[in-house]
């Protein structure tokens, strides 16, 4: 059973412009590994793909951002199965190396993935 990305939270401004060196390199391991969906792609006014999974809405954007300065939180429903769909899916890890982390009132079980374009992905189920 796979898990089910409930929301997206940017680390900067905004989840539908992440910044990254080359779409069409991008966007096989969102496909492939993450399990998102391309809706659209635009060349103007720069390259941009927009991908959808369950509940959220991402943007891929070759704006010139830094993609190592940004990504996005997701909050799964399971961080458990969120791992293991993303390893049967081709991310090259063993392990998940879980940690818990607080947010405000909330705490989190969360895991770290980072993309082949430099973009950062923090995966969590809400526990408390």
């Amino acid at each position: 059973m796979k898990a089910v990305f409930k929301s997206a939270y940017p680390y900067q401004k905004d989840a539908m412009n992440l910044p990254v060196g080359d779409v069409d390199a991008a966007i096989p391991f969102y496909e492939s590994v993450m399990g998102f969906r391309r809706v659209s792609q635009q060349d103007s006014p720069y390259k941009s793909a927009i991908l959808t999974r369950d509940a959220i809405t991402i943007g891929l954007a070759e704006n010139g951002g830094d993609p190592t300065q940004d990504g996005c939180f997701f909050e799964v429903d399971n961080a458990d199965r969120a791992f293991e769909e993303l390893r049967s899916n081709g991310l090259d890890r063993q392990t998940a190396n879980f940690d818990t982390q607080r947010y405000g009132e909330k705490t989190y079980k969360v895991f770290f993935v980072i993309a082949p374009d430099g973009l950062c992905y923090c995966l969590g189920e809400r526990i408390g």
